[in-house]
């Protein structure tokens, strides 16, 4: 049988940062990560997350609904330490890569492994992905909603004497999406030109 997809790799892969535990993000948080999934699978996107609750799962729910991928990097070595150290979910993953290297090791392959990162509401793992996204000037798309993050970025970007122009506030995830995309497609094109 043909392979009509050879080119699966090329989709851009699009990161969901967001708190495994949001009891402080308010009553549509989730829904809010749901439709963020969902649009980045409408889009064309391949969703990458931490294999985590929260934020991400939920995410991760909303792209398999729309029928997407969803891959995890997980900070455990195993499924066992996946499941019983960390208290992880596998469900609405395609595949989980297992880094072995606990939540900051993954934090950094996350980042690194995608083409923009979102944030939703978060914590400390949150700010923790988006500084490693910023500093690597990687596109990022701050998804604000009944929450504190977006500010608290704001907050971080004010006072990092780091100039970033690769950053997109926004409220509406669709919206959100698609502007990160179009940012992505003319940072590939800088980035072309720039080597030739």
């Amino acid at each position: 049988m043909e392979n009509n997809n050879k080119h699966e790799h090329l989709r851009l892969k699009l990161g969901v940062s967001g708190a495994a535990e949001t009891g402080h993000c308010g009553l549509d948080a989730l829904d809010k990560a749901k439709d963020l999934g969902r649009e980045i699978v409408k889009q064309g996107g391949i969703l990458v997350t931490g294999a985590t609750t929260g934020f991400p799962l939920w995410a991760a729910m909303g792209a398999k609904e729309a029928k997407g991928i969803s891959i995890g990097l997980s900070p455990a070595s195993n499924q066992k330490e996946h499941q019983e150290v960390y208290r992880l979910p596998i469900d609405y993953m395609d595949l989980i890569v297992y880094t072995g290297f606990g939540y900051s090791g993954r934090d950094l392959l996350l980042t690194r492994s995608c083409d923009a990162v979102f944030i939703g509401c978060g914590r400390i793992g949150t700010v923790h992905e988006f500084t490693i996204a910023y500093e690597d000037q990687k596109p990022i798309g701050v998804l604000e909603g009944n929450w504190d993050m977006d500010e608290v970025l704001k907050n971080i970007m004010e006072k990092s004497n780091r100039v970033n122009d690769r950053i997109i506030f926004d409220a509406n995830p669709k919206r959100l999406v698609k502007k990160v995309i179009e940012l992505v497609e003319k940072v590939r094109v800088e980035e072309k030109l720039n080597v030739g």
